[in-house]
């Protein structure tokens, strides 16, 4: 009898231990850490700068001026011209143009360019008083392109707020390719007294460059510029008079230079493209008591 009296009394002791350790063993098993989240995919620094090659295409225009026209009397024996300048002017001109260059680092770039100026108007009136008391007026009118082929470099000065300005400058040559002239003599007629043949001439070209560029993406820039350009000389053909005269003529157009405004964009090939966000796996929950 005693005996069974043990075995139940151990039993219910048992019984009692499960019914509070279960339930205490749960609880500490829901107070344990969580265990750590799964390794985070690499993430890549930024890239502040991406060198290499790149195209670009220009437009713009240009207020051309120029120092002085010169004449001078080409014929055998020559007479030294003397006379007035009363009006020496050229026009505007539109131009637009390719290139292609090459990214060194953040600050520095180089390019070829080649352009396009479209044709302008030059005008030339002035009292000739070669001949003494007898002093003649001469007017004379032509019209004029030029291609112009620069290599350049500039200087990146930092990027603010997206706009990065530089500096630059480019040394090269211009091609003017001047049409027929005209003498109106002075400049009273309705048709010309003389005329010269078309004349092609070739001289050195220096610019120098100021503006501010703007990331339309991440290998798209669009440039804002102005543009100094030295082109040179010009130079009409002989003019001489309609049928035939013994005074020949040829007009310099010295220092030709234009203040351009120049809008363009870059491509950049291999520039690097931006980040895409990471999605990050949900981490464990934890519950809270």
């Amino acid at each position: 009898m005693r005996r069974r009296t043990t075995l139940l009394a151990w039993a219910r002791s048992l019984t009692l231990l499960a019914g509070v350790g279960v339930p205490c063993l749960a609880q500490a098993a829901d107070l344990l850490p969580p265990p750590p989240p799964p390794p985070l995919p690499p993430i890549a620094e930024p890239v502040d700068f991406a060198g290499g090659w790149y195209l670009r295409g220009d437009g713009g225009w240009g207020d051309l001026e120029l120092r002085r026209t010169e004449a001078v009397d080409v014929s055998k024996p020559p007479l030294p011209y003397i006379y007035r300048t009363i009006e020496d002017k050229v026009g505007s001109q539109w131009f637009a143009g390719a290139g292609i260059g090459y990214q060194f680092n953040p600050w520095l770039r180089f390019d070829a360019t080649g352009e396009y100026r479209f044709q302008t108007k030059w005008q030339f009136y002035a009292q000739d008083k070669s001949y003494g008391e007898d002093d003649k007026f001469n007017l004379n009118k032509g019209k004029f392109d030029s291609v112009v082929g620069l290599v350049n470099g500039y200087v990146d000065l930092g990027t603010f707020f997206g706009v990065t300005p530089f500096i630059g400058a480019g040394v090269g040559v211009a091609h003017h390719s001047f049409g027929k002239s005209y003498d109106y003599g002075n400049g009273t007629s309705s048709v010309p007294l003389g005329e010269s043949p078309a004349k092609d001439k070739t001289s050195f070209a220096w610019a120098a460059h100021a503006g501010f560029a703007y990331a339309l993406s991440h290998n798209v820039k669009l440039e804002l510029a102005y543009r100094y350009l030295n082109m040179g000389s010009a130079q009409t053909g002989v003019v001489t008079c309609i049928p035939d005269c013994a005074t020949k003529t040829v007009y310099r157009l010295k220092e030709l230079d234009s203040h351009d405004v120049k809008f363009g964009l870059r491509y950049m090939f291999g520039a690097p493209a931006p980040l895409a966000p990471v999605d990050y796996p949900p981490g464990p929950l934890v519950r809270k008591y």
